[in-house]
């Protein structure tokens, strides 16, 4: 067994659902993403049943991943969406998602993009800063419309993950600071253009404890009980993301105690919950399909250079992540310990550490716990075109991204007269 539910293997051989990961290779090359349309529908379902009726709205983090297929298989869903860029709008858009839906997340929201915003009637704007908040009001007022705001708490709260996907400490860049938030609030009155319709926390991502969780919810609740004895009344209440996934030997909360811990939090206050999830919904609902072009054994280490590189999956080389690597055919020879690198010049160019292999040049591997971050972070560093993604749904195979082409990432380029 893989230990994935939709990626298993069948005799030797790994399958995504009733697919083989060969013939994907042998159909769209290598690397190339791969996609479990059972694993994302029914990771969505076992969100949206967590709440056991509660009103709710599931905002999935499309930073996370993209994909307008991926996009769209959610909207059909019910799932509505975290944005934080004007480009992921128009993905929205494009995918059939629905505006009305969306919350607009992130610390540097641009004129253009909170005027693209307000003319599609967004759920709402996810505000981080005080001036962001001046700025919307004056676009709002020019627009002849009034904007619907969230502000985005920091609770000034250690999320207990890596610093670099830490969000809730009071030296991040996010939110605004809880103490703050009161007096921002109450100053409605001198934004006519405003309308607070909620109350968002956001403390980082990969979180594998419920504490943090528990802790951040508590103190946006104190803060929620203080602002209505005075008479500020919000609608909903968006307690973020961040649930992890397991990568190696994590043991994150299931989806139902997560999210039935978020209710118990917010139990008495009786108000629409609305939660983010990105990672935990699409990162084991998506492999990177990689080729073995050469063995390469050496007095200290034996190398395993792939072409899949730090540009097609970037975690690693930034976070120095681990992603389990498991051959698509097991092979019955001699176990080695392998350094699995790409072929960008750099040394930072790996994706795992002393993986105990056996390994015949032209091999297959499969990357797991790749369907978050993954192509949603790919560049197109040493010219490399960027991997096809493919969808599986049962036996049916959809190609969902065509691999880029040389041409294709050189047209926009021009040489001098």
């Amino acid at each position: 067994m893989s230990g994935f539910p939709y990626f298993d293997y069948r005799g030797n051989e790994l399958y995504a659902e009733s697919v083989s990961l060969s013939q994907i290779a042998r159909m769209f090359g290598t690397p190339c993403y791969v996609y479990s349309c059972t694993a994302l529908t029914h990771t969505y379902q076992a969100f949206d049943a967590a709440f056991a009726g509660r009103d709710h709205l599931i905002c999935y983090a499309v930073k996370a991943n993209s994909n307008i297929a991926i996009l769209n298989l959610l909207s059909r869903l019910g799932s509505g969406f975290d944005i934080v860029s004007g480009g992921e709008l128009q993905r929205v858009i494009k995918a059939g998602g629905d505006p009305q839906k969306t919350v607009f997340s992130g610390v540097g929201k641009s004129s253009e993009e909170i005027r693209m915003a307000l003319a599609a009637d967004i759920l709402c704007f996810n505000v981080e800063s005080e001036a962001e908040l001046i700025v919307i009001n004056q676009i709002a007022s020019e627009m002849d419309k009034i904007a619907s705001v969230s502000l985005r708490i920091n609770p000034d709260v250690d999320a207990k993950t890596h610093p670099y996907i830490s969000t809730g400490l009071k030296e991040n860049k996010f939110g605004i600071p809880i103490n703050d938030a009161e007096r921002i609030y109450t100053s409605s009155q001198e934004l006519t253009n405003i309308h607070f319709t909620g109350m968002d926390c956001h403390i980082g991502s990969q979180l594998t404890e419920l504490d943090p969780f528990k802790q951040a919810s508590n103190r946006i609740l104190s803060l929620l009980d203080r602002l209505e004895a005075k008479g500020i009344a919000v609608d909903h209440l968006d307690l973020g993301g961040g649930l992890g996934i397991r990568y190696a030997e994590e043991t994150p909360p299931s989806i139902e105690e997560y999210v039935t811990s978020l209710c118990a939090s917010a139990d008495q206050c009786n108000k629409r919950i609305l939660i983010e999830p990105g990672r935990s919904l699409v990162g084991n609902s998506g492999l990177l399909l990689t080729k073995i072009e050469y063995l390469k054994h050496t007095p200290d280490k034996n190398f395993a250079i792939v072409d899949a590189a730090m540009n097609d999956l970037m975690r690693p080389a930034l976070y120095d992540a681990y992603h389990e690597i498991l051959p698509v055919n097991k092979n019955q020879g001699k176990d080695e310990f392998y350094q699995i690198v790409g072929p960008i010049c750099e040394t930072g160019d790996f994706l795992g550490h002393d993986r105990k292999l056996s390994l015949v040049k032209g091999d297959l591997l499969a990357v797991m716990s790749a369907g978050a971050y993954g192509m949603s972070m790919s560049s197109n560093y040493n010219t490399r075109p960027r991997a096809a993604e493919v969808m599986v749904e049962g036996e049916n195979i959809h190609l969902i991204r065509e691999r880029e082409t040389i041409n294709q990432l050189i047209a926009t380029e021009k040489i001098l007269p």
